[in-house]
């Protein structure tokens, strides 16, 4: 019998009757799940719950003390280097939608080698390489390539590019690739293709079931996430710890890391459907601590600099700074290429004092090596 996925397991579920649940979970249910040492997916939903409010601080103070317990005071530092603007999918959220009248741009190996200079001069030695999906210009072929071309710059290796192929993620692997993202961006099946209404990016089953994949390949980290603000965001992270849960037992040698990304302005792009507050998104960051205290929690420049400099010491594990979403954009910058405006600008030096006037250690190198 061929074994299931997470798509066997997601079709058990119900989006309706998981946000009722969410929704109707009281103070009681909250005071348990914070008195239990191992929490289930229940528990999880009573931390992201309305009911949770009150408890923020004590959420917050638990999630410190579960970090710092698990991964010292360190942030690991890292810098999304974006390769193509070429895009085939029309979302609604994306400055790289097809039907957005942007300049397009995917970098030479020249242009590579460039914003490779400059990210280094930062002290970079992590780099989260990032393309728009469009199989014609940055094929599997062309990412291995720039994937070689920057191999010997860098210790580590991320990817964020469109789902592939099981074969294709064992090309990464043999290539040197140490990470794969993939955000499902919403869970809720039936509004999906609100957002992506053209492309292979409206399969959203085909998504759903790429970290099947990517575990399957033996890549060592697999990141998750869903963006904040299409549809309920408690609903949505439920359903992304659903997700998690699933892959860490079937795939247990692998890592894994969340992270947060809050909707932010670019070309194009429809309004947020969903505001999530600073506080609710603490209280979430807290909640996945609490529910899974070895999975990496990753904050961007999306976030302003107040609640980042706050996050340092709220269970957040890894930082990006300085970045730029437009391909060439250290190098070159080019504001009318960007995938979206960030919103914490400081430099990664400036990010790296923040972070060590605040008793933590900025982490350029290999991180693994410290544990």
């Amino acid at each position: 019998m061929k074994e299931g996925k997470f798509l066997d397991v997601f079709n058990n579920y119900n989006w309706d009757e998981i946000s009722d649940n969410i929704y109707s979970k009281t103070e009681f249910d909250v005071e348990f799940a914070l008195s239990k040492s191992k929490l289930n997916l229940d528990d999880f939903s009573a931390l992201i719950s309305p009911a949770a409010a009150p408890y923020l601080e004590v959420m917050a103070q638990r999630s410190r003390t579960t970090t710092l317990r698990r991964f010292g005071n360190t942030i690991q530092m890292y810098a999304p280097m974006y390769l193509s603007n070429e895009c085939h999918n029309i979302c609604t959220y994306c400055g790289f939608s097809f039907d957005n009248k942007i300049p397009r741009k995917t970098l030479s190996d020249e242009e590579i080698l460039e914003e490779v200079r400059v990210i280094k001069s930062y002290g970079y030695d992590h780099i989260l390489l990032v393309t728009g999906e469009a199989n014609k210009h940055v094929d599997i072929n062309y990412m291995i390539h720039a994937i070689l071309l920057i191999r010997p710059y860098f210790s580590n290796i991320s990817i964020e590019v469109q789902p592939l192929k099981l074969e294709e993620y064992q090309r990464l692997s043999e290539a040197g690739v140490y990470a794969v993202l993939v955000y499902q961006e919403t869970y809720h099946s039936e509004n999906y293709n609100d957002y992506h209404t053209k492309g292979k990016k409206s399969n959203f089953k085909y998504r759903l079931e790429t970290p099947d994949r990517i575990g399957e390949a033996g890549i060592h980290k697999i990141g998750l996430g869903v963006l904040i603000g299409l549809e309920d965001w408690r609903t949505d992270s439920w359903f992304c710890a659903a997700h998690l849960n699933y892959l860490e037992k079937k795939y247990w040698q692998t890592k894994y890391s969340i992270s947060f990304p809050r909707l932010r302005p670019a070309e194009g792009v429809t309004p947020p459907k969903v505001i999530m507050t600073d506080k609710e998104l603490v209280q979430l960051i807290s909640a996945y601590r609490i529910f899974n205290e070895n999975v990496e929690l990753s904050l961007s420049t999306r976030e302003h600099s107040t609640f980042r400099d706050h996050a340092v010491r709220l269970g957040i594990t890894s930082f990006s700074a300085g970045s730029k979403t437009d391909p060439g954009g250290y190098a070159h910058p080019n504001e009318a290429l960007e995938q979206f405006e960030i919103s914490d600008e400081r430099s990664a030096q400036e990010i790296a004092s923040m972070i060590k006037i605040q008793g933590y250690e900025a982490i350029w190198k290999d991180w693994e090596q410290i544990f």
